[in-house]
């Protein structure tokens, strides 16, 4: 019987980190400079001790296992392919959202620091299968079990997950491994794609990897 609820295939997996860069994943990142530090506490206080407490480490063990198993790691980052930002979307134009081609902002952050040989994709958009050509990227590494951690939780995590159900990959996202603004936000995001992927905390997966590649 078909399920969304299957372990992965080391073989046909991979594990995808969404947006864990400088630009707003750090609090001296380009997207907090407008901020004052009493207002970026207040309005992103939650993320950056959710990121820094929970969802980071855990992201660090998923890279750690995943690298050790043999299972590719790819990420994502916001960058615009221009220094203007004229090739954003409209959303992100609309939003101010700009990260320049090459800039410190666009780097994933150190503690997550792509090897030499993993792939990296710039996108502009929401979802990443929208705005690259990580769909042809991964069906060319022969990828069918798509693991998806990283920010935010209920908005362009969400967006990865529930286009790489619709494309035909088998989704499990990692529920502390994801960091979004508020835990209400978090908890709603993860309720509302249940229907889409498999649903499962970084202990819980790490264990799966070990036992299928030990």
């Amino acid at each position: 019987m078909l399920s969304r609820e299957v372990e992965i295939e080391p073989r046909q997996a991979a594990l995808l980190f969404i947006d864990v860069q400088n630009y707003n994943c750090r609090r001296d990142g380009a997207g907090y400079t407008r901020l004052s530090e009493a207002e970026r506490e207040e309005r992103y206080g939650f993320f950056f001790r959710t990121l820094e407490e929970t969802a980071l480490p855990n992201m660090r063990r998923l890279q750690q296992a995943c690298r050790a198993g043999g299972i590719e790691v790819l990420y994502t980052v916001i960058e615009s392919l221009t220094q203007d930002g004229r090739d954003r979307s409209l959303d992100y134009k609309i939003s101010d959202m700009h990260v320049p081609k090459g800039s410190w902002d666009a780097q994933v952050v150190e503690e997550l620091k792509p090897g030499p040989d993993e792939i990296v994709l710039p996108k502009t958009s929401s979802s990443v299968f929208i705005s690259t050509n990580i769909d042809y990227v991964l069906r060319n590494l022969g990828v069918r079990y798509l693991i998806v951690a990283g920010c935010l939780t209920d908005q362009c995590v969400d967006s990865a997950v529930r286009d790489a159900c619709d494309l035909g990959y088998l989704v499990t996202t990692v529920t502390d491994a994801c960091a979004t603004l508020s835990e209400e936000r978090h908890a709603w995001s993860l309720r509302n794609n249940r229907g889409y992927c498999r649903q499962i905390t970084t202990d819980a997966l790490v264990r799966e990897i070990e036992r299928l590649t030990g």
